[in-house]
């Protein structure tokens, strides 16, 4: 059955990824909304958002300029498209920028967040998929990190923000009968990516030159999915609704990452090299080695099982790969060679 689908924060990295799969794999009709912010380059998004309508062959993709905290806009959206599924990837992102500006997200994060939940109340949708993040495990030591585990001592505001929504959402779910699944996202990597994300900030650095800043002394490890892993995890959980997880409201929450914790060292090595090797640079940078940062954690890891269980999932793509079409990406954005 054709479905109407709405996605929030459209124009950002994931949003956009996802829109595209739908536009070119299913018969949905998608409304997607984004404020277009300017947290990090508006080129990047406006490039998304061509590749968009590139895709949207048969007039399928409309794109709203606004903000989830908008009630009367998002209310309106509801009323006039009877959303089948909703995707709330709108938010702000950053664990250090969450340190100098807090109240982007409150406002983004929680008020946003607040006023997609009453619309999904007030005109009811069959699922509503939502974006946490790994970073609600905080300090955790026990690794890898389960669903299960302890996420009660946030060191970031942002994660503070992400624990947030999973509460709001299972109460919404309990109270008003709103099928909820949340995705933890693991550190997404790929193409068209965010500037703030290190594997874009190390490759500026490369490409002017410039040294590179290792932090934690190059101790710490991430688990890196690709976007096209995690489009294809998000389009498997938008299509089954979840069952009453045992406080009668139908709620789930996931990890989804790639389970595969790759050292920070190891990484930059394996992007250096994929940069001098798609011609993106002539050669690596200096290394400069810090103390650790607020808001950092040294290790995350993903204990995917329970999303392969239920939908048969489990990423693919290896990071060199990953890392290779983002190098391949940036060569063509930016005009650079070596």
């Amino acid at each position: 059955m054709k479905h109407i689908v709405l996605i929030t924060g459209v124009a950002g990295f994931i949003g956009s990824f996802l829109c595209r799969s739908l536009l070119y794999k299913t018969d949905c009709s998608v409304v997607g909304i984004d404020n277009m912010n300017d947290y990090y380059d508006v080129g990047i998004k406006e490039n998304r958002l061509q590749m968009l309508r590139e895709a949207d062959v048969e007039d399928r993709f409309e794109f709203i300029r606004g903000d989830i905290a908008d009630e009367v806009l998002v209310n309106g959206l509801f009323e006039k498209h009877n959303f089948d599924v909703v995707v709330n990837l709108a938010a702000q992102a950053g664990v250090r920028y969450s340190i100098v500006n807090p109240r982007a997200y409150v406002d983004s994060n929680l008020v946003g967040f607040f006023i997609v939940l009453e619309a999904c109340r007030h005109y009811p949708v069959k699922h509503l998929v939502y974006a946490s993040s790994s970073s609600v495990y905080g300090g955790n030591k026990k690794v890898p990190y389960a669903e299960s585990d302890p996420v009660d001592h946030p060191v970031s505001l942002y994660a503070a923000t992400k624990k947030s929504n999973e509460l709001m959402a299972h109460a919404y779910s309990k109270l008003y009968g709103i099928p909820c699944t949340g995705l933890r996202f693991f550190t997404v990597y790929g193409p068209a990516g965010r500037p703030d994300m290190a594997y874009f900030k190390f490759t500026n650095k490369i490409v002017k030159g410039e040294p590179i800043q290792i932090y934690n002394m190059g101790d710490m490890r991430r688990d890196f999915t690709y976007v096209d892993d995690i489009v294809e995890g998000v389009t498997r959980v938008m299509d089954k609704v979840p069952e009453d997880c045992g406080t009668g409201a139908r709620y789930k929450v996931y990890n989804i990452g790639g389970s595969r914790p790759v050292g920070l060292l190891d990484f930059v090595e394996t992007l250096e090299r994929v940069l001098v090797e798609e011609g993106v640079v002539a050669g690596p940078t200096e290394h400069q080695l810090l103390p650790m940062q607020p808001g950092d954690v040294y290790q995350t890891y993903a204990d995917a099982t329970e999303l392969e269980r239920d939908f048969i999932f489990v990423p693919k793509v290896p990071l060199e790969d990953g890392l290779r079409e983002f190098a391949r990406w940036y060569k063509g954005y930016y005009g650079v060679s070596a």
